[in-house]
């Protein structure tokens, strides 16, 4: 299972403002986001022949991609609009290693970006919110999205007594990196008390235990290894991905505490010839805290039930056994929607050139990106390099 390791790599990675950015609208952004990748791949324009998107909330359009390459005045062979949730980026970058792969294309921008703070109203975001239930068995009871996944935090806590305590001190990490990383959309540090004493949400989850809203776009830019070396920047390789989806609607997931992060990871493990204990960083997917616990867990960084031992220790800290969300995560950097996770494929990026400034894993040589979808629905493992092998 090694057909893509080592053959596809990220050439140019870039993000645009983030937090609140009311001058820009989701499609400028998503723009803007992809022209500065293009930049930092040092190409034009005219060299990319594959585009994949993922529609916006905030402005929809019913072909999202060709709307974007319409605005960019590219023409690409390949042209996609993806919706996974969370999942997106990492299962778009999957199909578009496998476009090159293939010879469909050369060169993919993948581009996301969305306006959820500036380009929703209130009314709009609630709906958003309370909308992703299952129509019979769902929606008739008002769950919002935090309900939903208080329930997964819930489960947790009943089988393995994790505590709020332990959930906290997933938020105190993401937001001492976001302390260090200058476009971090929140920066200011926070305890665990801070956490805990936050606004109820969805009992048991804590204000600060959510997400951001947020505004901002981000980018990459792949190729095929061979191609690659004729680019600027150092390239950042694609050793392993896999992909594990269990259900749709939380109603129907075999389990609250095991995700289909057991299968992603596997998966990308499998293709890597890697394992957890070789990954130097990890940025995982997290809208709200209970979901790194569970991904730490099912991606085999501790065993399951271990979860909040591991993270109240200080493990998932710049200088711990695994640096976790190293530019502050969905948590403190930003959460435009779908588009969040890019943010920590960027950051990878980042991380295995080198580049990270103050927040940089010392002497980064492999990491593992994941991102989910839905209510811990579909997943994605994407393990990054800086050699082919």
């Amino acid at each position: 299972m090694d057909s893509l390791r080592g053959k596809v790599a990220i050439v140019g990675a870039a993000d645009t403002e983030v937090g609140v950015v009311p001058h820009m609208s989701a499609t400028q952004l998503c723009v803007d986001a992809g022209l500065r990748a293009i930049e930092d791949a040092g190409i034009s324009k005219d060299q990319i022949d594959g585009l994949i998107t993922c529609n916006s909330f905030a402005e929809p359009f019913m072909y999202h991609a060709e709307a974007i390459a319409e605005y960019m005045q590219i023409f690409p062979r390949v042209c996609l609009g993806v919706n996974t949730g969370g999942g997106t980026t990492f299962s778009a970058l999957h199909h578009a290693a496998s476009a090159i792969l293939s010879g469909m294309c050369k060169t993919v921008l993948i581009t996301m970006a969305d306006s959820l703070k500036s380009g929703l109203s209130p009314e709009q975001a609630m709906s958003m919110q309370v909308s992703a239930g299952h129509a019979q068995f769902e929606l008739p009871y008002g769950p919002s999205v935090p309900s939903l996944y208080a329930l997964i935090a819930k489960a947790h806590m009943e089988k393995y007594g994790t505590t709020a305590e332990q959930f906290a001190a997933i938020s105190v990490a993401c937001r001492k990196h976001a302390s260090l990383n200058p476009t971090a959309q929140m920066r200011k540090p926070i305890t665990v008390e801070d956490v805990v004493n936050s606004r109820m949400i969805a009992d048991p989850l804590h204000l600060l235990d959510c997400s951001l809203i947020s505004d901002g776009g981000s980018a990459v830019i792949l190729t095929s290894a061979e191609r690659a070396k004729d680019f600027p920047n150092e390239p950042v390789y694609i050793l392993g991905v896999g992909e594990g989806h269990g259900h749709e609607h939380i109603s129907q997931a075999r389990s609250l505490t095991i995700s289909a992060a057991v299968e992603a990871g596997q998966r990308a493990y499998e293709m890597a010839g890697l394992g957890p204990e070789e990954m130097d960083f990890a940025q995982l997917y997290d809208c709200f805290t209970p979901t790194v616990l569970i991904e730490l867990e099912d991606l085999g960084f501790c065993k399951k039930g271990e979860g909040g031992a591991f993270v109240e220790n200080g493990a998932i800290e710049l200088g711990g056994k695994l640096p976790v969300n190293t530019h502050g995560g969905l948590l403190s950097h930003c959460h435009p929607g779908n588009p969040g996770s890019m943010f920590a494929l960027t950051e990878s990026v980042l991380q295995l050139r080198h580049q990270a400034g103050e927040r940089q894993v010392p002497g980064a040589e492999v990491g593992l990106v994941h991102g989910q979808g839905g209510i811990m629905s579909s997943h994605t493992t994407l393990i990054l390099g800086r050699d082919r092998v």
